[in-house]
């Protein structure tokens, strides 16, 4: 498909943002103007939108080529002068303006109109909740978390003469030789804890500014805070306690039995750290792919066969250079799709070394994508500004969707159903980690003044709760205890996790309405999709077909419903 940029109304198209004056002029603009008609809110409320476009896509181009190569200098300094320079004068003016279109006497006639009523309640929060004491604190904020990617994309090993990332390290703890395993492992072990200390000195620095932030706020803690200005309409904290109990009552037991059927087969009556991937029945790790470009060209296969849309969606980014999908040396951690808000068009940043687990992110992130062009062509920036309950309903529904076109990547049936065995026994065991790391943020912001001990000892605690007991991690108890800090959510996007949760059982759902009515499930997920966030997170699951629903009353019928998939393999 064609794409091009919309025709700017109200930024010049050549824009430069290299100082705060640079764009200074346009809020100036939009805070002065004066608004006499309907017609004049609504042009207001589009040039702001425009305006927001602009800069979010700016700061989402430094942020994408920064992470690719963490090692420039230049490229981090670009994104560190965002955030540090321009980002703390925007603050005040965004508040201004906030404050400015709830002030209209336009407002509540266009308030009642679902879709900017959704968009207005999330501009009410940030009125509550700004500060002008937090604008540096969140300077800071941007700036502290930043270095957390920096210094994983640091880390590598040596294997066989050359330096490998943590990513491809990771791949070769699947291969059956279980001598190589133990040594790919100790040496992960021995970088890591390199960097533990200072990763737990910048944790407990930035929950301590989170901690002031949420104080200055009015709130007693971050976590508070932050369920707030996450725009968390929809649940609670509470939600979140049952959700955990849920979990070790229902999915830690299934766990339990898929990891002894695996000891079994390996004749071990404990695991070592090392034997967690390995495959029980001697296999070697599967390997769909070898390159970037043969992932791409398979994914976008299968997206064709479940709508030529979603195969079109992966061609464009590819035309236009949004895509980065092979791991390498000086790139951060992790993958991601990062929405494009003017343009349009997402990019994909992954990090993929030809593993299983890179199909399934790059499927992941391909759904995240394909929800970027399904929404792009709603009136305002606010109305494409998604929480990630429905975020992740897209993507986590595509790894699903496209499970059966597998084939794709293996032409061997046995092959085929090892890899989707592995994806839903996958979802199993990733419920309780997200449960875990959710669990384990509630309570470091609750208490926000313990010691690194006690946030070890927190974390070792819980661990037993969402474990299966069956790893033996005897020398091997400083992996164990700062285990939490390969997780990247907790240093950048703090209470960003539970959300996984949530949409996995979406996605569950909305896999179980495609086995009845294939056609019918993905035309309901391209409806969903297409809201964007003009409407409740319920009504966006309705429309998708399912229950916005993470009782444990659902969560045994979802997981009754994996037992008989996983049998049926």
């Amino acid at each position: 498909m064609k794409i091009e940029k919309a025709k700017r109304t109200f930024v010049a198209e050549n824009l430069q943002i290299d100082s705060w004056e640079s764009i200074k002029t346009y809020f100036d603009d939009l805070l002065a103007r004066t608004i006499e008609t309907k017609e004049d809110y609504t042009k207001w409320l589009k040039d702001k939108s425009e305006l927001e476009a602009v800069l979010e896509e700016d700061a989402a181009w430094r942020y994408i080529k920064m992470t690719i190569d963490t090692r420039d200098e230049a490229l981090s300094n670009a994104y560190t002068f965002f955030v540090t320079k321009i980002q703390p004068e925007l603050a005040p003016f965004e508040d201004q303006l906030n404050q400015k279109l709830v002030d209209s006497p336009y407002f509540a006639e266009l308030d009642k109109d679902q879709a900017h009523h959704i968009y207005f309640r999330s501009v009410k929060t940030a009125l509550e909740l700004f500060r002008e004491e937090n604008i540096e604190i969140e300077a800071e904020l941007n700036e502290k978390s930043q270095q957390y990617g920096s210094i994983s994309a640091a880390q590598t090993i040596e294997h066989e003469g050359e330096q490998i990332t943590m990513q491809k390290a990771s791949s070769l703890l699947k291969e059956q030789d279980e001598v190589l395993r133990k040594t790919v492992f100790e040496k992960m072990a021995v970088r890591r804890a390199e960097d533990a200390g200072t990763l737990d000195d910048l944790y407990t620095e930035l929950v301590q500014k989170r901690h002031q932030l949420a104080k200055n706020a009015g709130f007693e803690n971050f976590r508070d805070y932050k369920f707030q200005s996450l725009g968390r309409f929809d649940y609670t904290k509470e939600d979140c306690f049952n959700f955990h109990d849920a979990i070790k009552k229902l999915i830690v037991p299934m766990v339990k039995t898929i990891q002894q059927e695996k000891l079994n087969k390996l004749g071990k009556t404990q695991f070592k750290p090392w034997d967690a991937d390995v495959d029980p029945d001697g296999k070697a790790p599967l390997k769909p792919f070898s390159t970037g470009e043969e992932l791409l060209n398979g994914s976008i296969a299968m997206f064709d066969k479940i709508d030529a849309y979603f195969g079109n969606c992966l061609r464009t980014m590819d035309e236009m250079g949004h895509l980065d999908l092979d791991s390498k040396a000086g790139k951060a951690p992790g993958g991601y799709n990062y929405p494009l808000y003017e343009i349009g068009v997402p990019f994909i940043f992954m990090n993929s070394v030809g593993a299983q687990r890179d199909l399934v992110t790059m499927v992941h992130e391909g759904g995240h994508a394909v929800h970027s062009f399904l929404s792009r062509d709603l009136e305002l920036t606010g109305f494409k500004s998604l929480p990630s309950e429905v975020a992740e309903l897209a993507s986590m529904s595509m790894e699903l969707l496209t499970m059966n076109l597998w084939n794709e990547f293996y032409t061997d049936e046995a092959e085929l159903n090892r890899a989707k065995k592995d994806q839903l026994e996958t979802i199993l065991k990733i419920l309780p980690w997200i449960a875990q790391i959710d669990e384990f943020q509630h309570w470091v912001y609750e208490n926000p003044t313990h010691s690194v001990e006690e946030r070890h000892a927190k974390w070792v605690s819980i661990s037993k709760e969402y474990g299966t007991g069956l790893t033996d991690w005897t020398g091997f108890e400083a992996v164990q205890k700062t285990a939490w800090q390969r997780q990247l959510h907790l240093f950048e996007v703090p209470f960003y996790y539970i959300e996984y949760g949530i949409a996995q059982l979406g996605a569950l759902g909305v896999w179980k309405n495609s086995m009845t009515n294939f056609q019918k499930a993905i035309d309901d997920y391209k409806a969903a999709l297409s809201l964007g966030y003009t409407k409740s997170i319920p009504e966006i699951y309705e429309t998708a077909g399912i229950r916005f629903d993470f009782t444990e009353a659902y969560l045994k019928e979802l997981a009754d419903f994996v037992q008989v998939e996983l049998s049926n393999l």
